[in-house]
């Protein structure tokens, strides 16, 4: 179950919850409560969980639009749990389903 794609996608899931954080953190004029901020670094890392459990891709394109369901997805549950109000941090999650699936797909070709 821990294979290199589980942990490719989980690296690339926790440095983006960081770059999440760093951003929320500006957006916010650095007033954002540690609880929000940590909750936004753990949905990242789920995120890669969760496109880590879904198995290689074929196709560039696939992987791509499978990302953006999965962070979607991923992205929804948090975004309702804020009342619907970050609405920055739920499309970024969108994008970052995208990003670690093709992280992954990539570093899965290179190890053909």
């Amino acid at each position: 179950m821990f294979t290199k794609r589980m942990k490719i996608c989980l690296i690339t899931g926790v440095m983006l919850g960081i770059v999440c954080i760093i951003g929320a953190s500006v957006r916010s004029g650095f007033q954002s409560e540690p609880y929000f901020l940590f909750s936004l670094w753990y949905n990242r890392v789920i995120m890669g969980l969760v496109i880590g459990l879904s198995g290689r891709g074929i196709k560039l394109l696939n992987v791509v639009v499978r990302g953006a369901i999965l962070g979607l997805i991923v992205s929804f549950a948090f975004y309702s749990s804020t009342g619907f109000t970050d609405v920055v941090s739920f499309l970024a999650g969108i994008l970052y389903g995208v990003i670690i699936e093709a992280v992954a797909f990539k570093m899965d070709q290179k190890s053909m």
